[in-house]
């Protein structure tokens, strides 16, 4: 990607040139890059600019690693190679879908994971924690059992899976639909022999299960925020989104619950973004340690076995 970006530039090339014009790899890039700057589209699905979104198009629409040699910007494409291009462009800025959706794939924790619009397009900055095997809390023996709770395509428990070689891992989502694509990824990274999914309204389908590590990414976002999102965030499942008023009617849920299914050391991560001011309002007493990332990311808090059995009052 940075290799790439250093070779930007502007070049508008009219609709009716096209077919002579995007000759190259390299002029793709450029065409794709300018239209997504002039059709002022929002990147918040793995690309931050217009340049790194054409970038992430062309290299899909070509079965291109990210990690390709920046040579290849001057290979000659062929006339079907150019048309998939031309025509992903097209559909990016004309139905605001995110560009995930439209390769059918999204990467997390340097792994590629398949999407469509069942899932929410994965994008959590637990990654960091994962590709860290979670060291912070368990530095020494890696959890045993970890649960990833409302897991959407699977991308938190199976890169975990991935990352723990040990871990025995379960996916929990309500949507039937969610799950289809969590089995698919499951097969997909080959850990069926470690990794389950399970069909549970948080924790009512895990009777009995406890874990050393639950890990959520539920839906966290408040009412307000629901209405003013960019068409891009529309395409995703609004179940996986919204959560009552102030994004916390199932963050609530897994407070008050999470007790009694984690270990005695066990420990709770979950995201709730920009609804971390709404939580601490309405929970001021209890400890959240607010994690910070490298890569960027705010609102996610962890808490241990300890901190909610001590709180648990708070919860109820």
């Amino acid at each position: 990607m940075a290799d790439f970006r250093s070779s930007a530039s502007t070049l508008v090339l009219d609709d009716h040139s096209l077919a002579d014009g995007l000759i190259t790899l390299r002029d793709c890039l450029r065409w794709a890059a300018s239209e997504f700057h002039l059709a002022g589209l929002t990147y918040s699905h793995g690309t931050t600019s217009a340049w790194d979104e054409a970038v992430a198009l062309t290299l899909g629409a070509l079965h291109l690693p990210w990690d390709v040699d920046p040579g290849v910007q001057e290979a000659r494409l062929l006339p079907m190679e150019r048309e998939r291009i031309v025509a992903l462009v097209r559909a990016r800025i004309t139905d605001r879908r995110p560009l995930p959706y439209l390769l059918g794939e999204a990467f997390f924790a340097g792994l590629t994971f398949a999407v469509d619009e069942r899932v929410l397009i994965p994008r959590s900055p637990i990654a960091e924690l994962i590709e860290d095997g979670f060291q912070a809390w368990f530095p020494e023996e890696p959890p045993a059992r970890v649960l990833d709770l409302c897991t959407g395509s699977g991308c938190i428990g199976i890169a975990s899976a991935h990352y723990l070689a040990t871990t025995e891992v379960d996916l929990s989502d309500i949507s039937a639909e969610a799950l289809a694509v969590t089995r698919a990824n499951i097969n997909r990274h080959d850990v069926g022999r470690r990794v389950r999914a399970v069909e549970s309204d948080v924790f009512d389908g895990l009777v009995g299960q406890r874990y050393d590590l639950i890990v959520s990414n539920p839906p966290y976002v408040d009412a307000r925020d629901l209405t003013i999102m960019p068409d891009e965030f529309r395409h995703e499942p609004a179940l996986a989104l919204g959560a009552g008023t102030d994004g916390l009617d199932i963050v609530r849920r897994i407070l008050r619950e999470a007790r009694d299914h984690l270990t005695d050391h066990g420990v709770l991560i979950v995201e709730v973004g920009n609804s971390d001011h709404h939580l601490e309002a309405a929970f001021p007493g209890v400890p959240f340690l607010w994690l910070e990332f490298e890569r960027g990311g705010q609102g996610v808090f962890a808490l241990t076995a300890e901190e909610l059995e001590a709180h648990a009052a708070s919860f109820h």
